[in-house]
């Protein structure tokens, strides 16, 4: 996410980090590369010279503490004015009324990803324990309704639609109607994709948030369009009573302008970001986590997070009591790659991680990984609980198996067994009193 505008400010900050003492002209000369960073970033060029505008007035003359280097000082606050460029800490949560279901309306161009975003809000609320109904208001694209229909199917939402129905505002009632009789929490109504230019299908889409008096009207932005998403917002926020926006395909290559410009304006918040093409690839926006992940300071709080949703408590359990009794095998750390895949592409998740920078360029391999879990894969049950049973030739069968060579399968086996012999010596400290986990 961001990698190529976080690679370049980081670049200007370790300019200024690595001075022992700054003058009032280095911090200018540094807010100077700040704004074409962020000028070709696609950054609204308003937005940009006020953000640095405010920079320069805190960081210029500054009194400076002596226990923090006077580069530190600089950096907190850019992280400070981002975090409030973006939105602030604080934002709203959705309220759901008691006597009736709470309506989140998706709005936007055709292909910004819509259909999808509706069925990963629906999973998103539906682990919180909601009763979600979606609802097809889409009639203009053949293939909009079975879309959702799949997608709901797979996350066990029920879907309202009707194949027959011209109007989508007549659907919009209907839908309305059924999720307060049938007491859903939350009705999802994925509209049809629309210019912002053309005037009769942005009457229609307001007509349809007349009907439905939506809780929350989201507008669905490709983050990949830079500035042009800013445009496009700016027009449905006139015709819309847009509460939030939701960026998707931010796993690509996009490059910032959308996400620093949106608030300052629209003046309406980002409240999700989408970050991959799976039902689960959804992030609640944080501010102060995105202005982190900019500066390069990692994300641990949505790493944490992302790991309390997606990996299964039982299988940390069961790993813990087998390393108490030196047991991990093969078939243990088959699990824990498994279970390590479920959080994402590893390099977004190194990036996570404080203090973990990779050099300028680099990029981390999952290819590795899927080279080891098939590696373990094409062994017997008896080879991964006991690798000592793997002989020539059976290492030569696992490398035939899983399209590998004889010296991947004994590299792997290799690293298992340092492993095993590392994870010896924690059991043997935590035996000696320092136990592992929470009990």
């Amino acid at each position: 996410m961001f990698e190529e505008l976080t690679e370049r400010l980081g670049g200007v900050f370790r300019k200024v980090l690595g001075r022992g003492r700054l003058n009032d002209q280095d911090v200018k000369d540094s807010l100077r590369e700040i704004r074409r960073v962020l000028l070709e970033a696609d950054v609204n060029v308003n937005v940009a010279r006020d953000f640095l505008k405010a920079v320069e007035v805190r960081a210029v003359g500054m009194d400076l503490v002596q226990s923090v280097r006077p580069g530190e000082q600089v950096v907190k606050i850019v992280h400070e004015e981002l975090v409030r460029l973006l939105g602030g800490t604080g934002s709203p949560g959705t309220q759901f009324p008691s006597n009736r279901a709470a309506v989140m309306m998706l709005a936007g161009l055709q292909g910004s990803g819509k259909t999808t975003t509706a069925a990963k809000l629906a999973k998103h609320w539906m682990g919180r324990g909601k009763r979600v109904l979606l609802a097809a208001l889409d009639l203009q694209r053949p293939a909009a309704i079975d879309q959702l229909e799949v997608l709901g199917k797979s996350i066990g939402a029920p879907v309202h639609a009707d194949r027959t129905g011209k109007d989508p505002v007549a659907v919009a009632k209907a839908a309305r109607q059924r999720a307060d009789r049938e007491g859903f929490d939350l009705l999802l109504a994925d509209t049809a994709g629309r210019l912002h230019v053309d005037e009769d299908l942005m009457d229609e889409v307001a007509r349809v948030a007349k009907t439905l008096e939506p809780t929350e009207t989201y507008l669905v932005l490709d983050g990949m369009t830079g500035q042009d998403a800013v445009t496009i917002a700016t027009a449905f926020t006139e015709r819309l009573p847009v509460s939030g926006f939701i960026l998707t395909k931010m796993d690509g290559d996009a490059r910032g302008g959308a996400a620093l410009s949106l608030r300052a304006v629209t003046g309406a918040p980002i409240r999700y970001l989408g970050v991959g093409e799976k039902l689960d690839g959804l992030e609640t926006f944080h501010a102060d986590r995105l202005a982190s992940r900019l500066l390069g300071m990692g994300d641990v709080v949505t790493l944490v997070e992302r790991a309390q949703e997606r990996l299964d408590v039982r299988k940390a359990e069961d790993l813990e009591k087998k390393l108490r009794k030196d047991r991990f095998t093969l078939e243990d750390f088959l699990t824990q790659l498994q279970e390590m895949k479920k959080l994402g592409p590893l390099e977004e998740i190194m990036k996570m991680l404080p203090g973990v920078k990779l050099p300028p360029g680099a990029k981390v391999d999952d290819r590795e990984l899927k080279r080891t879990e098939a590696i373990i894969q094409s062994m017997t049950r008896q080879e991964r609980e006991s690798p000592r049973l793997i002989d020539g030739s059976r290492r030569r069968r696992i490398a035939k198996g899983s399209g590998t060579t004889v010296q991947d399968v004994n590299r792997l086996l290799k690293q298992f067994e340092e492993t095993q012999t590392m994870l010896k010596r924690l059991g043997k400290g935590r035996r000696g009193g320092f136990p592992m986990g929470t009990r």
